[in-house]
């Protein structure tokens, strides 16, 4: 077995070296592309324990240590919660993970698209062409911090891939014990398509608007004792929707690698680069203080329609590089490193508020949020180009067992340095004109691209270290307690150079369980544990703090539990119900001043349940959600309901398959969300809805490795009309989004 190897001197020296680069101008001008030097460095970091591993009786067969297949296609369990190997009805913890067949099966394309999925998670701004927005529990997850992609945080301001992930994981609930930095609600982890062997395989997929895919998979493993893995990926596509000015196209290439070498010994890489281009679509508003009917607009209106609109285009170049050493006694060490280069051109004729002349100074205007009563909003040319965002981050995890007296202890150990970087150029937002979206909604206005709109820039360094133990007190009885240290450098100057501010702080955050096994493959359990989040004051000249940072605030979340796994004969299913609550921190305006003020307490049920029953298949979820607001200055607003928040939703997915000589199945989801608020003093409520989509996958092939799947799905069979979301953003204006009309989408997944 061979030995522990001492800490890197190069990659401190790289990682140190990283965060020198403070100066605005030089993070602006020098951003890298990706740094192929780091990934040597680390790689060489990792070769170095080869030695180690060649010890005298270390030439038995290589350990087979590939990932295999995944047997169901959802999964109560996620490797982003962190809780070792326990099966998922012996986590303390809600989650949920979506094989890349679960997300075929509901033809998903985007994160976004996971609204169909979980009961708990709904939208948030989600619109075309622009990145994704989710809500878990009522919060709008944080896009710079709430991401991880192979357990290392990445940021979500871009659009992030899919069709090189293996899985999608989604974790429920206050995320202290897995992220230093992040919103409440929970944390969404990509996983990327590693070697398992032979893979062949092609995609392709067209749609009724116009829309076609194409993919290809190919990977496999060689060498002496098939140590060397390789697998490749590339997609295109021809994006468009039923919406007006939304064609675009976009492309991925990766590749993923490993190295068993040896027993003890895995080194793995992989490498990633997507782009995106594609118009965005503006959302739609109230008229006035009035909820229109999704019937006054036509489905296919894109406000940003104007003759010198321009794509947002994303581009983003991804990888990592994982070293995993088996120790003595049973030990293990992993040290991962990761960098993600991200750049976005960010244009739209953008529509936003109104307003009037109050009088009698000549700065006496009232502003509004949303379109005014007779259909009249305010157009501005926006432009945002070369936008840059840079991740950095290394993480090492030693994990093993102790025993102390009669227990044993199940010990993880973790330390995570991350260093973050967003350089934004001076932008356009120039008023071109009014337009009437009820008589002419394409009306065309001349362009006002000049650059003179400050943006603000970002430099942020954290260090995480952390330690969780798992420990059997009985037979029936586990229990788990973690601490997460974060210590806080973060920094922030507006292109203009004002608004410099800088803050450090350190932080401390818990997190406890308890399980009671009281019967066969069934746990109750009590969890409590904070969050840490951070917040800064938008660029808005009415701000007198515009764009200056606030302390980072702690949230809190207290869950109760059950959860099981039922398997006999013919029925093999998992299924949970749990109580939560959550209290966050606010920070809102008041009194021309960005700073926390009350807090949001959000009290709910969930209940899951997913198996088979022979042929038969069905995955239901579903959310009760009691929130609402306290302590805010704004005495009226206590004890209201946040916006865009549905009180209820349901996700129904049921599937039945016949035996034929071509196997057979139809699925069948509903996807229900209640009513919700469309503003914070709860006057105006959003009706509930529901939407049916239906599919059928017909599997035609010789053998396992020669197939054919095919898959035909309707989404909104029966072309629901309605407003899908009202999210309030970028200052308060409120926006409107319709239910997607009919979609016919038709796929091939062949496997040779």
């Amino acid at each position: 077995m061979s030995e522990a190897v001492p800490w890197c001197t190069a990659c401190h020296a790289m990682l140190t070296s990283a965060s020198a680069d403070r100066p605005a101008a030089r993070a602006a001008s020098r951003l890298p592309r990706p740094t192929t030097i780091a990934y040597a460095t680390l790689l060489v970091c990792g070769l170095q324990t080869q030695a180690l591993a060649q010890q005298a009786g270390d030439d038995a067969t290589v350990q087979a240590v590939g990932v295999s297949a995944q047997a169901i296609k959802r999964s109560a369990k996620a490797s982003i919660v962190g809780l070792g190997d326990l099966p998922a009805w012996e986590t303390p913890a809600q989650a949920q993970t979506f094989s890349v067949d679960a997300l075929r099966d509901a033809f998903v394309t985007r994160l976004a698209d996971l609204t169909r999925l979980d009961a708990s998670t709904t939208d948030s701004y989600n619109t075309v062409g622009y990145w994704d927005y989710l809500t878990v529990r009522g919060f709008t997850l944080d896009n710079a911090y709430n991401y991880r992609r192979e357990g290392l945080p990445v940021n979500a301001e871009t659009r992030l891939p899919l069709e090189n992930k293996s899985a999608v994981e989604l974790f429920k609930g206050t995320s202290g014990i897995q992220a230093g930095v992040s919103a409440p609600g929970g944390l969404v982890n990509l996983q990327v398509k590693r070697p398992e062997g032979r893979v062949h395989s092609a995609f392709f997929s067209v749609n009724d608007a116009g829309e076609a895919r194409a993919a290809v998979d190919i990977g496999g493993r060689f060498g002496p004792e098939r140590s060397l893995g390789l697998r490749v990926n590339a997609a295109v596509a021809r994006l468009n929707t039923q919406v007006d000015n939304t064609e675009g196209h976009s492309r991925l290439l990766s590749m993923a690698t490993d190295w068993r070498v040896s027993r003890d010994t895995l080194i793995e890489l992989e490498l990633e680069d997507s782009w995106q281009s594609q118009p965005s679509v503006a959302g739609l508003s109230l008229l006035g203080d009035r909820l229109p009917s999704s019937r006054t607009f036509s489905r296919n209106l894109n406000l940003n329609n104007q003759p010198w609109s321009q794509p947002v285009q994303f581009e983003g170049r991804t990888g990592t590089v994982r070293w995993t050493q088996n120790l003595q006694a049973g030990w293990k060490s992993t040290v991962t490193y990761g960098e993600q280069h991200l750049r976005t051109n960010d244009r739209a004729a953008f529509p936003f508020g109104w307003n009037e002349y109050v009088g009698p100074g000549p700065e006496d205007y009232a502003y509004y949020y949303n379109f005014k009563s007779d259909g009249s909003v305010d157009l501005y040319d926006y432009r945002s180009d070369n936008e840059r965002r840079i991740t950095r981050s290394l993480l090492a995890q030693l994990e093993g067992r102790v025993r102390l007296g009669d227990q044993e202890h199940n010990l993880r150990f973790g330390a995570l340095r991350s260093l973050y970087r967003t350089a934004i150029k001076p932008q356009a937002y120039n008023y071109v004109g009014t337009l009437n979206v009820l008589i002419n909604p394409n009306q065309p206005f001349d362009p006002s691209p000049v650059m003179e709109s400050a943006s603000p820039n970002r430099w942020e360094n954290s260090t995480e270290l952390s330690v969780q133990d798992h420990v059997r007190l009985a037979p029936s009885w586990q229990a788990w307690l973690g601490l997460r240290h974060t210590s806080l450098s973060r920094h922030s100057q507006e292109t203009d150079g004002d608004d410099d501010t800088y803050i450090s702080q350190t932080i401390n955050t818990p997190w406890a369980a308890l399980g009671w096994t009281f019967a066969p493959q069934t746990q109750a359990y009590v969890s409590w544990g904070e969050g840490v989040e951070t917040k800064a004051a938008p660029r808005n000249a009415a701000l007198l703090n515009a764009g200056q940072i606030l302390p980072a605030a702690k949230s809190r979340q207290t869950e109760v539990g059950v959860k099981g796994q039922y398997n006999a004969g013919r029925v093999v299913a998992q299924w949970g119900v749990n109580l939560f609550q959550t209290i966050r921190p606010l920070a809102e305006t008041v009194d021309n001043t960005f700073r926390y003020n009350g807090d949001a307490r959000h009290r709910g049920v969930e209940g899951f349940w997913q198996g088979r029953i022979g042929p038969w298949g069905l995955a239901a979820s579903a959310m009760l959600l009691d929130a609402e607001r306290r302590g805010s200055t704004e005495v009226a607003l206590n004890g209201k309901q946040p916006v865009n928040v549905p009180e209820r939703t349901v996700k129904l997915s049921g599937s039945h398959t016949w035996g034929l000589p071509v196997p057979l199945t139809l699925q069948a989801d509903v996807v229900h969300e209640g009513s919700r608020w469309v503003d914070s003093g709860n006057s105006l409520r959003l009706p509930a809805w529901t939407r049916l989509d239906l599919g059928v996958r017909a599997v035609q092939g010789r053998d396992a490795l020669r197939t054919i799947t095919w898959r035909l799905g309707v989404a909104n069979v029966f072309d629901k009309r309605g407003w899908r979301e009202a999210p309030s953003m970028f200052g308060g204006h409120t926006y409107l989004f319709p239910i997607t009309g009919r979609t016919v989408t038709v796929s091939a997944q062949i496997d040779f």
